[in-house]
């Protein structure tokens, strides 16, 4: 077996049918070290830029469903591209960014890999990427009707106002009302106020 075929075989099962050979032009073009992690609660993907010779650096994370697992690990290569471009003091989600990861966006689109209510999704993306992976709410909302995840957890805009929930680390909150752009709710043990994000997953009680 050709050190070719591995990466292949193993992405297969990551990303959409029909993006895989797009994929892999980026990932040997420019000498990427993919590696595909354990979920992480913070973070779904990274880049790490090349240095002392050691090849560029993407992670995404593997609990991701494949259309999630696509458009982060785009978002990581449009950093790629663009600090090669345009060089590493450019802010990381500016407009030199969004640029180039818009450009990427159009070229997998033009594929028809994605369901058409995820491909509009995308094309709204387009117009003005926001700075974390798969950080548009409406991006989320599609996104997730593809997950196959624990069909106990719910978005937090599901939640009803009044009604209680835990996050993944065990603390317990009450759903409060909802903001223009987030959604207050009175953590009870500490009795402190936090923000949440509407698509924000946690398990109602």
């Amino acid at each position: 077996m050709s050190k070719n075929e591995a990466p292949l075989s193993a992405l297969t099962d990551f990303v959409p049918k029909g993006s895989l050979n797009l994929v892999m032009q980026y990932l040997v073009q420019y000498k990427v070290h993919l590696t595909i992690t354990r979920e992480r609660k913070s973070i779904l993907g990274d880049y790490r830029f090349a240095v002392n010779g050691k090849n560029h650096r993407i992670s995404v994370n593997g609990n991701l469903n494949e259309y999630a697992f696509l458009i982060t690990l785009l978002h990581e290569l449009a950093h790629l591209v663009a600090f090669l471009r345009f060089g590493n003091k450019i802010a990381s989600h500016g407009r030199e960014w969004k640029h180039t990861y818009s450009e990427i966006l159009q070229q997998f689109l033009q594929l028809n890999i994605f369901p058409a209510d995820l491909s509009q999704e995308v094309k709204t993306t387009l117009r003005n990427p926001a700075a974390g992976s798969c950080a548009e709410d409406g991006l989320l909302r599609v996104l997730r009707k593809y997950d196959g995840r624990e069909s106990y957890k719910k978005m937090v805009e599901e939640i009803a106002p009044e009604q209680l929930f835990q996050t993944d680390d065990g603390r317990t909150f009450r759903r409060g009302i909802q903001l223009r752009k987030r959604i207050k709710c009175l953590e009870l043990k500490t009795g402190r106020i936090y923000l949440f994000s509407p698509v924000y997953e946690v398990k109602p009680i």
